[in-house]
């Protein structure tokens, strides 16, 4: 059985030669990751893509009508980047879009994997609830004060839909591994191979040399053992580097753990089968004694104003933690009369050498923008003239990139759940729908 991995995350595009060179073969299934936590809780909490509309669209409408012609499932996983109802409505729109354009016909199935904040509470308050850190344990205030609230789903909702026989799967927030594992799994073959495969193929061509995430990676599944080689004839898949994606993201380099068990690797073989392709054999599936889902949820706490700077001064950048003590005094003193200290946070982040410059970001998170971007300004100018001992020039101490010098940023959420729960069964949190397009 063939499998296509279109490109590492949907919209970051691909080689249109190598689609094409994918498919010159028969393919069984194609499938793509269009999301991730890696950007932070911002795009979970304001319901927008972290990719670009037009990137995304143009990578579905060249590989879609190709799948639909080999009767290839496409199956796609984490929508719109973080995999919540607006994200899948998004992009559902973008896929409607080009079927119009394009006079395409087929079957669509949709995984909503929201959940709500009674369902985490009445999982909190049954002791079902597991801390994935000590550092962020989870309680009712929490939950309550999340914006929204997503499951990440494994291979079981797919297999559903798969069985319904449908052409395009388009889910919510999915276990990278489950868009490529289940059609493994569909079709009866080895579960220590099928999550083994996926997980290495997950982000395109990643495992391959020269690295490329913006890429199509081919999988072949056997009986005893797969193949992974990549589409573009300019990559090779080498066992070092197929071996090294395999620990990518793993606190354990011979365990991946997901929501249906876990793949063992310790008698795993990689095998250089060409100039071009290794095969991988020995991955063991074990079934879960306890069946778990993750739960990413995300609170609103502020609002941003943040203003770029460089140093170029040796002595300014000599005297940097005097100077932001200096102005962080400052604007304390200056607001006390009409801001909470509590309504706002300074912070610098800074990157660059004391011998050459400093480059700098005033960090300012208020309660409301208003607050934000006065903080800022304060912060910005005081920084810009502060005096220190031992400084020669009334000149300013920061270079500005941009003008205007401040940039309004919106909304700051952060993560609030970020937890394990147990489940009675792992298609709980799934909302599955079919249509015809």
């Amino acid at each position: 059985m063939k499998i296509v991995a279109l490109t590492g995350i949907l919209g970051y595009g691909y080689s249109e030669e190598a689609l094409n060179i994918a498919f010159s073969e028969k393919v069984d299934y194609i499938g793509v990751d269009a999301g991730s936590t890696d950007p932070g809780p911002y795009y979970l909490g304001s319901g927008k893509s972290f990719t670009n509309r037009d990137a995304v669209k143009r990578d579905l409408a060249l590989a879609i009508p190709k799948a639909l012609e080999h009767k290839a499932p496409f199956i796609i996983g984490s929508a719109g980047g973080a995999g919540s109802k607006e994200h899948v409505n998004w992009l559902k729109e973008i896929i409607l879009e080009i079927a119009k354009e394009q006079g395409l016909n087929f079957k669509l199935g949709i995984v909503y994997t929201d959940v709500s904040k009674e369902y985490v509470l009445e999982k909190y308050n049954n002791g079902k609830v597991i801390n994935m850190s000590s550092e962020m344990p989870l309680c009712e205030e929490t939950v309550k004060n999340s914006s929204r609230i997503v499951s990440q789903i494994g291979a079981s909702p797919i297999l559903e839909l798969l069985d319904k026989k449908v052409d395009v799967i388009l889910c919510g927030r999915t276990c990278d591994t489950a868009i490529y594992a289940s059609p493994c799994i569909h079709e009866g073959y080895n579960m220590g191979l099928a999550f083994h495969m996926a997980k290495i193929m997950e982000c395109g061509a990643m495992c391959s040399e020269p690295v490329s995430a913006a890429d199509v990676m081919q999988g072949y599944m056997y009986d005893d053992y797969f193949e992974l080689r990549p589409a573009n004839p300019i990559r090779k898949c080498r066992v070092d580097r197929v071996a090294a994606h395999t620990l990518y993201e793993q606190t354990n380099p011979y365990l991946i753990f997901e929501p249906d068990g876990i793949c063992d690797l310790t008698n795993s073989k990689f095998v250089q089968v060409d100039d071009r392709t290794v095969r991988v054999s020995g991955s063991v599936f074990k079934e879960a004694e306890k069946k778990t889902l993750k739960l990413e949820g995300v609170k609103l706490s502020g609002y941003r104003t943040i203003s770029p700077a460089t140093i170029y001064d040796t002595t300014t950048i000599e005297n940097i933690d005097n100077i932001i003590k200096i102005v962080t005094d400052f604007v304390k003193e200056n607001t006390k009369n009409t801001l909470s200290p509590d309504s706002y946070k300074i912070d610098f982040k800074m990157s660059g050498s004391k011998e050459s410059s400093l480059g700098i970001i005033i960090n300012v998170i208020g309660d409301t923008q208003e607050i934000a971007d006065t903080v800022c300004a304060l912060v910005r100018s005081r920084m810009l003239h502060c005096d220190y001992e031992g400084r020669k020039c009334s000149a300013g101490n920061l270079a500005f990139p941009f003008s205007p010098s401040d940039i309004h940023a919106g909304e700051v959420y952060e993560f609030s759940v970020f937890h394990l729960v147990e489940v009675d069964s792992l298609v709980e949190t799934a909302k599955i729908s079919v249509e015809e397009v």
